[in-house]
This record gives C-alpha cells, sequence and structure tokens, in this order.
C-alpha cells in the first residue's frame, strides 16, 4: 500500500516540487562594489487543468535562467546577483489555471579595495613662485 501522500501526488501530475537553495554569503557592506542593474527579472509560467493536474510547470529554474539571460552578465568578470527574490503565484479559472514563478535581483560587480599606504611618503618643500627670486648684483 503506498503512502496517501504518493497517490495522490501522482493523481495531480506527478511528484512535488524539488527545491534546493544554495547560499553563498557576500559582504555588501565595504565600498568594493557597484550595482550594475536593480529589479532583473525571470518568469516561468505553467499549465494545469481545472487547477489541479499539471501540464506544464511553472519552474524556478526557467525563471532563473530567464533572469540571468536578462541581466547581461559577461564571464569572467566579478559579478554576481543579489537581493534574490523568488515569487510564485496563480490565476484560477473554471476549467484551467496558469501557475507562474518570477524571480528578480539586483546586479553587483565588484571592484577591488583601495587602500591607502600605510606610510604615506613625506610632503614636498614648498616651491618659490617664480617672481619672488632675488635679484642678482649687476
Amino acid at each position: 500500500m503506498l503512502p496517501m501522500t504518493s497517490s495522490f501526488g501522482s493523481l495531480l501530475g506527478g511528484t512535488p516540487p524539488t527545491e534546493l537553495h544554495e547560499q553563498t554569503g557576500v559582504n555588501l557592506s565595504q565600498a568594493n562594489f557597484v550595482v550594475v542593474k536593480t529589479n532583473v527579472v525571470g518568469r516561468s509560467k505553467g499549465f494545469s487543468l481545472l487547477g489541479l493536474i499539471t501540464i506544464v510547470p511553472a519552474t524556478v529554474s526557467k525563471a532563473t535562467g530567464r533572469m540571468y539571460a536578462a541581466a547581461q552578465m559577461r564571464l569572467g568578470e566579478p559579478q554576481t546577483i543579489a537581493n534574490v527574490i523568488i515569487e510564485r503565484s496563480s490565476s484560477y479559472w473554471i476549467l484551467f489555471g496558469i501557475p507562474k514563478v518570477e524571480a528578480r535581483a539586483d546586479v553587483v560587480e565588484f571592484r577591488p579595495l583601495v587602500t591607502p599606504p600605510e606610510h604615506p611618503p613625506p610632503p614636498k618643500p614648498p616651491r618659490d613662485p617664480p617672481g619672488d627670486k632675488p635679484a642678482r648684483p649687476g
């Protein structure tokens, strides 16, 4: 005998979606980055019969892939996305439903930190203005 969730899930279009969240910490509190683009959006829409039987799923991977395409990130550049928000919503009609996934984020580019030298060079002595030269005896 199968558990109720497995048999019920197969009636609704398969197994429940798997979600994986991977997090990399980046310190954005220093002046080592520049915001390249804000509110870059990627969307994925699906289709379900009667709002229950999924025919075409709306996926996070498709939405984030479209978000990266809209961000136009360049390979080899020190860029990443920050402030990622993933929203799921659905619109239900009489005979069908339209699930939606929307991913939005900001694109930041890292800049090298400029550190002041430990020992600044000594100041140069002031130069005499050109009109203040002593006259030579003649």
